[in-house]
């Protein structure tokens, strides 16, 4: 296994430490308080889960704090609480009632801003409403809605009352709505008459009524009137959000719940295959975000945090919701695209609203610093103190910009790593507390117990390449997968006994930091020696003019495998010759001449998804069958694929 560029990245990467008076501000207030309490979370996770749920509000405390093992485990067992209790009306009970809770913004630059107090009504008015039409502890409410204050208000219903919910990306076709529907089998589903996206109407009640009459479990379509388009209302089925809502009590009683009833049915996106529901529980997903976000951003009761994920995608429920309302600060949801209808909107919402919490993906930040450096600088961004991300794997290069350039060396810049599986995030540093580390994903966080293993599940020597595991349970973790328990053993713990495989390629380095490099079928072998996407794509990103890259495995009748570069830069037609020279220079330098690619395809796009992760496998499906087969209306720009469909047909490549 040929880790030689992966090891030259991570032998460069240097520690970069907080100060001593960036830790006194922090909660704990120094550094070794913190490792003192991270030794205690992995030492005795049970004495330190249970001092974490002591800091929230339960009705009834819990007999157990953990039981059984992985895959099959509880946490805090018969506790009874309720997450929405602890989002909201803990807050309000505690004089913070009048403290901004949301500050919404639609693409348009329509918005709006509501307390603890005004929030806590709204939820309970529409908490009554979905009690109204039956819908009980253990019931089922899809949501398939974009990022709207309604969506928000409808998540924290469900977790009030006991319903399990599931968001929909508002992007997603109707093949992709359906598949979700029927397996999921909600009571109720709550969208929209449409949606503003890059200046155009989605027309959201178009979708779902060509998919309900096929999903027999459906009682109720309730509408959030957000355009004022003309729609088809069928009588006794269909309902408006504001009618409903308007004549609904602002008292509601919260549903009194174990920690381990189930609150949220997550699918994973993919391109091809049957969706996996990932379930996980209501009040322990609450309990370890509420901390995790509490130190992956310090998080004070005057912080503006803004998650830029889409409410589609389990980041914007772990950050934007459950992180950031159950630490009582001010979250802000934004509506439309980031780079819309100007590139610098991203840089605007910031300066606007004086964010200093940001959440985002590497994508955005490359996005960015794609944009140069005099556009940041018609903008005041010194309210910015922290900056996390998850996503894909962050290179050194940008997040090296990202530390100096963007934050002007007075931020915390914290990579992380987690999954749809995982909840938050188990590897990450703790904001001013723990070293920074450029491309790293941080260390092993509080209570979590992960390894790089190889393929008979034994620990591979510091600095090796090999599959991520986690050996022990912790409370976010997802159960199950959605009415398929077979299907999560097959696809979490068959690999190795006792723990759950990440499907993803990492190794830890000498101060104990994780590198996760990429998924473990993102990595191919050339001529027999095993690369990975991220080895590759950093030494292509240290290449001016590179904004993105996205490396792939493809077949060759010699070697196996070869490398293909998707590089996207900001004009075509500027010429790429002499880019291309630098790129295949940078790669030799960086790996060597095996990992010189066969083609570097030029783009002005790549396909992601709404989250920022790049499609890896959809571009190879494009290069090796010419087309896609699977669903691309979740990627962020549907578009991005004929494009490339179209460079690779017209044979623009560079060879």
């Amino acid at each position: 296994m040929d880790v030689s560029g992966i090891l030259k990245v991570v032998s460069e990467s240097k520690l970069v430490y907080p100060t001593e008076e960036r830790q006194a501000k922090t909660s704990i207030g120094s550094s070794q308080a913190f490792q003192e309490l991270l030794q205690k979370s992995q030492q005795d996770p049970a004495s330190f889960w249970n001092d974490v749920a002591k800091e929230l509000f339960w009705y009834e405390p819990w007999q157990q704090t953990i039981s059984g093992s992985l895959p099959d485990f509880r946490f805090f067992e018969g506790g009874i609480s309720n997450p929405c209790v602890n989002m909201l009306d803990r807050h309000v009970e505690n004089g913070a009632g009048n403290r901004t809770a949301l500050i919404w913004e639609g693409e348009n630059g329509d918005t709006n801003f509501f307390t603890y107090n005004m929030l806590l009504a709204e939820v309970n008015r529409f908490s009554n409403v979905l009690r109204s039409f039956g819908v009980k502890k253990g019931d089922c409410v899809a949501i398939f809605l974009p990022n709207l204050v309604e969506a928000i208000i409808a998540v924290l219903a469900c977790f009030r009352i006991g319903a399990i919910y599931n968001t929909i990306f508002s992007g997603y076709s109707e093949k992709s709505l359906k598949d979700r529907l029927v397996s999921f089998e909600p009571k109720v589903i709550v969208t929209t008459d449409a949606t503003p996206r890059r200046g155009n109407a989605v027309y959201l009640k178009e979708k779902v009524d060509k998919v309900v009459p096929d999903i027999q479990s459906i009682e109720a379509v309730i509408v959030v009137n957000r355009l004022g388009t003309e729609v088809n209302m069928k009588e006794g089925r269909d309902f408006w959000w504001h009618e409903l809502t308007e004549k609904a009590s602002i008292h509601c009683e919260p549903e009194r719940l174990e920690a381990n009833d189930y609150g949220i049915v997550f699918y994973t996106s993919g391109t091809t295959g049957k969706p996996k529901g990932v379930v996980h529980s209501g009040m322990a997903f609450v309990v370890q975000n509420y901390f995790y976000s509490k130190y992956h951003m310090d998080h004070h009761d005057d912080d503006v945090f803004w998650c830029t994920a889409d409410i589609g995608w389990l980041t914007m429920h772990i950050w934007g919701i459950a992180g950031a309302l159950s630490n009582g600060v001010t979250t802000v949801v934004y509506e439309g695209s980031i780079d819309f209808p100007r590139k610098d909107r991203f840089y605007q919402m910031i300066e606007k609203y004086r964010v200093n919490k940001l959440f985002t993906a590497p994508t955005a930040l490359r996005m960015l610093k794609s944009l140069g450096e005099k556009v940041l600088e018609q903008f005041d961004l010194s309210c910015l103190e922290v900056i996390s991300l998850v996503g894909e794997p962050f290179d050194p290069e940008s997040w090296l910009w990202t530390y100096e350039v963007l934050g002007k060396k007075n931020i915390c810049v914290n990579n992380t790593w987690g999954q749809t599986e995982t909840a938050g995030c188990p590897i990450a540093g703790a904001a001013w507390l723990t070293p920074m580390k450029p491309g790293s994903a941080g260390i092993q966080f509080l209570g979590a117990d992960v390894a790089v293993v190889d393929e008979t599940g034994k620990p591979v020597q510091q600095g090796t390449l090999g599959n991520l595991v986690i050996r022990k349970p912790f409370p976010m973790l997802c159960r199950t997968l959605w009415k398929e328990p077979e299907r999560y053993l097959a696809s979490y713990f068959s690999q190795v006994e006792g723990s759950y495989f990440a499907s993803d390629l990492a190794l830890i380095d000498e101060d104990g930091y994780v590198w996760v490099v990429g998924r473990s079928d993102d990595a191919f072998n050339v001529a027999g020696h095993r690369l990975s996407t991220m080895e590759i794509e950093s030494a292509v990103l240290e290449c001016e003019g590179v904004a993105e890259a996205a490396v792939i495995g493809v077949p060759d009748d010699i070697k196996g495998e070869v490398p293909l570069v998707f590089a996207r830069v900001s004009n075509l037609s500027l010429g790429t010759g002499e880019l291309k020279e630098k790129i295949n220079e940078r790669i030799v330098e960086q790996i060597g001449k095996i990992a010189v690619p066969k083609t570097i395809i030029f783009t002005e796009a790549l396909p992601k998804t709404v989250s920022g992760k790049i499609m890896r496998r959809l571009l190879k499906e494009i290069v090796t069958a010419g087309k896609v087969s699977g669903d691309i209306t979740g990627l962020e720009d549907p578009g991005t694929v004929s494009q490339i469909q179209e460079i690779i047909s017209r044979k623009t490549t560079v060879k």
